[in-house]
């Protein structure tokens, strides 16, 4: 079974190499793995290269995201392709059930392994905000990517290149409808979460400036056509839950407060101009 796994990377030799060899063990037999190391300065690189003679690194001076994954596109080969972020670890197992499935005749256009969040080293109030993030209709109603997301050659036929925005997972997912997406259950990927409120607000606040840069390109799909935004969804979707499960009041009172500071970060970002400026949270790589 053959597969193209596509990996952005912006100066990160402290991980990139456990997520490498967590990829390569129990992969597919046609395995093609590209990193596009952009604006790096430090070994992430060489750390690469380091792992295994199969592992192909592209190198940009620049950083940038968006670059580093059309860079790597034209370069691959294969179908279905993966795209997984650097921090991100998904097992070989998982890769080659994606590749087999996506390679079904009438099967899913993108699909994604479920995400498990690791919340270890979290401080209670992440931990609260994150038991209501789960329960969203966007985490339960077809959500694939959030570091991981992989397409069938029609899938991926489905775009050009990567659009210049600091939401290209997002931008991805909604141009399928739910019907056309798919997530292995049997297998797992793991995120690690900013670690304090401080970093999770930040990195939200860019997420949010992210969706928000998707509508103002014109590039936001309809509802009828994907899931709405999670800024729109999290607290309608939550809000029938919480009358019989009084556990749920105080993490849903953090999520609505966090919810509204990523809100103001967002709004800061787009006035000063920084969204697609990196804004990498460094807690979850200690």
């Amino acid at each position: 079974m053959s597969l193209s796994v596509i990996v952005p990377a912006h100066d990160e030799e402290t991980v990139i190499g456990h997520s490498l060899r967590r990829m390569l063990e129990g992969a597919p037999g046609d395995l093609e793995v590209i990193v596009a190391a952009n604006g790096c300065s430090d070994g992430t690189a060489d750390r690469c290269r380091a792992v295994a003679p199969e592992v192909r690194v592209i190198e940009l001076q620049s950083a940038s995201k968006v670059a580093a994954l059309n860079a790597a596109d034209a370069a691959a080969s294969r179908f279905p392709r993966a795209y997984v972020d650097a921090d991100v670890e998904v097992s070989g197992e998982a890769l080659a059930a994606l590749a087999e499935l996506l390679a079904q005749p009438g099967g899913p256009l993108v699909a994604s392994p479920r995400m498990v969040l690791d919340l270890e080293g979290a401080s209670g109030l992440v931990r609260a905000y994150y038991r209501i993030w789960e329960r969203t209709s966007f985490r339960t109603e077809g959500h694939v990517g959030s570091g991981l997301y992989a397409l069938s050659r029609e899938g991926r036929a489905r775009f050009g290149v990567f659009p210049s925005v600091v939401a290209d997972d997002r931008y991805v997912q909604q141009l399928f409808r739910l019907d056309e997406r798919a997530t292995l259950h049997d297998h797992c990927f793991i995120v690690r979460p900013p670690r304090t409120l401080r970093a999770l607000i930040t990195r939200g606040g860019r997420i949010a400036a992210g969706n928000r840069e998707l509508a103002r390109l014109g590039l936001a799909r309809r509802p009828e056509s994907a899931d709405a935004s999670p800024e729109r969804s999290g607290v309608r979707s939550v809000l029938p839950q919480l009358p019989t499960r009084p556990r749920l009041w105080w993490p849903f009172l953090v999520y609505c407060a966090t919810q509204a500071a990523t809100h103001f970060a967002a709004e800061r970002k787009l006035r000063a101009g920084t969204t697609h400026h990196w804004d990498r949270d460094e807690t979850s790589r200690l």
